[in-house]
């Protein structure tokens, strides 16, 4: 599963099936996947079990296993053929989906101090909740965190706000998201762009790239039940997710008028390439919102499954920048599976079916994460080990330390009784609703025909969501500029980095490519997490853009 740096435990759940084909499947069953008895022509040969959770997966999104075309049938019927016991293993999870969710435990005693409660006349129920967090010593500007309750729903979204270090009364104002999906934005503020980070000792350091130096960052836990934010319900998709962060945003600009009068950004990585495209068409589809959408920027994400999985093979093959660190025969086996994949991703993309979008998961990920998962290389950094963490990195666990320390929770306003950096649950449920493998390009090409700026950005030594099939989607994306932005030229981006003496100089951070609205930058020598490994030419990046500076001339 291409996720984000905090999801390697959705991603782990995958790939421990994928070692695991061992159980032999006997067809048992001799099924017509139309239904009708007088009609049969294909039969299609699948285990009890496996008929059995694809019932499961189709009910649960009110639809039938009988009305499941043939074709979509007979792409499970093959893939049980190739890998039995491990598909076996996979779909158990779907049988424990619900029985497993537990809603968090709440923290009983907390005495957080809010200094604010707002509601919204147009949106009964909805209410946004204030606290002062300027104790812990982040930073010295304005901040603010707290929850906004959607109360009929029983949602509740944990945010942390700073303002811009520069002029935060013009200054604009920049949502971040990390991905998964089920990972917390404390990552993206802790680990790669906010304004203190976290060492082992859990003391803070000062962060002089962060990216509010010049704009005011809202970092957001969404959906549901990720970081701090909790709800008795559940989210299982990009879409349902979307409509939640709009009401996110139409409290906190109503309770903040003076933002909501500035240019308004979104950026995050990573399955944010999911969640941005689908936020920015709910945002775009509101007339009478009281905020306005100025740009998206997309770090390393997954966004057009299709054309992106067919680009791990040159990427772990040494034709990504990097030497290969798979073998020749490893290479040639996913030069031919990879169309297999494709053929899978090809039946979501045309039907929109939950059973057709969930099939290309456990195939996909076999076929093209497997090898390069044996090398014990760190997903978001080809360069590197990934070590003894859950999540490659050491400091995500000096985060989830951090964050639980009982005077943090209660200056933030936390509620939850344990803050976990990634919710397992979450992302299971987004793979067996079929969102992984669902296309996002389409509404990206939407709003570039709309005239909405998109900054696609990637790191160039990222595996999971590498910057060959980032750009591979960007040049073939169908939009009004596609053949300008196709033909134009690939050039030099140079940033400006801070020196020791208080100057700057000129770096040569990457390349960049532009048409009208749409701008793909690849950054030299950064993985998964760009602002972590290029903090400083990551800063110049987001600075450049928020300026209007789409093409990266100035």
């Amino acid at each position: 599963m291409k996720f984000s740096v905090a999801s390697v435990a959705a991603f782990s759940m995958a790939m421990s099936v994928v070692s695991a084909f061992s159980i032999p499947e006997i067809p048992l069953l001799q099924q017509n996947p139309l239904g009708g008895l007088d009609q049969v022509q294909d039969a299609i040969s699948m285990s009890p079990a496996t008929v059995s959770a694809l019932k499961d997966i189709a009910s649960s999104a009110g639809e039938r296993i009988q009305d499941v075309s043939a074709e979509i049938l007979h792409s499970w019927a093959q893939i049980e053929h190739e890998f039995p016991g491990g598909l076996k293993r996979y779909l158990q999870t779907t049988a424990q989906q619900d029985t497993r969710f537990e809603p968090k435990k709440l923290a009983a005693n907390r005495n957080t101090k809010w200094i604010a409660k707002h509601t919204m006349e147009s949106a009964p129920g909805h209410v946004l909740r204030v606290a002062d967090p300027s104790s812990l010593g982040l930073d010295d500007v304005q901040q603010y965190s707290g929850y906004v309750d959607i109360e009929e729903e029983d949602k509740h979204f944990f945010y942390w706000f700073f303002e811009s270090r520069n002029d935060p009364k013009n200054d604009p104002v920049l949502l971040w998201l990390n991905g998964g999906p089920g990972c917390s934005s404390m990552t993206g503020q802790f680990f790669e762009l906010g304004p203190s980070s976290i060492n082992e000792d859990l003391t803070l350091t000062w962060n002089p790239s962060s990216w509010n130096q010049n704009a005011s960052v809202i970092f957001l836990d969404q959906p549901v039940n990720v970081g701090f934010s909790y709800s008795s319900n559940r989210v299982k998709n990009s879409r349902a997710a979307a409509e939640d962060v709009h009401k996110f945003l139409s409290l906190f600009f109503d309770k903040f008028p003076k933002y909501a009068k500035q240019d308004f950004h979104i950026a995050g990585e990573s399955y944010a390439g999911h969640y941005i495209p689908a936020i920015a068409t709910e945002i775009q589809s509101h007339s009478d919102k009281n905020y306005n959408l100025t740009s998206i920027l997309i770090g390393n994400g997954i966004t057009d499954e299709r054309t992106q999985v067919e680009y791990y093979r040159p990427m772990a093959c040494g034709e990504g920048g990097y030497p290969a660190v798979i073998t020749p025969e490893e290479c040639d086996k996913m030069e031919r599976d990879v169309p297999k994949c494709q053929r899978l991703v090809d039946l979501c993309y045309s039907t929109n079916n939950r059973i057709a979008c969930v099939a290309p998961n456990f195939y996909c990920n076999a076929v093209t994460m497997g090898a390069y998962q044996q090398t014990g290389r760190n997903v978001y950094d080809i360069r590197e080990q990934c070590g003894d963490s859950d999540l490659c990195y050491e400091q995500e666990d000096w985060i989830t330390a951090y964050l639980n320390q009982p005077h943090v929770l209660e200056a933030i306003g936390a509620e939850v009784e344990v803050f976990e950096g990634c919710k397992n649950d979450v992302g299971i449920d987004f793979v067996f609703d079929g969102d992984h493998n669902r296309p996002f390009h389409y509404d990206v090409a939407d709003l570039l025909d709309d005239g909405l700026p998109v900054l696609i950005y990637a790191g160039d030594k990222d595996f999971i969501c590498n910057w060959l099939g980032n750009q591979a989607w960007t040049d073939t994306l169908d939009w009004t500029d596609a053949e300008s932005f196709f033909l134009a030229e690939t050039r030099n981006w140079t940033a400006q980095v801070p020196t020791k003496h208080g100057k700057t100089k000129a770096v040569h951070a990457g390349t960049v490519k532009n048409a009208g609205k749409l701008t793909y930058l690849r950054v030299f020598d950064a993985g998964h997490m760009v602002p972590f490994n290029q903090p400083e030419t990551s800063l110049d990046m987001v600075n450049r853009w928020i300026a209007g500076d789409y093409a990266f001339k100035g």
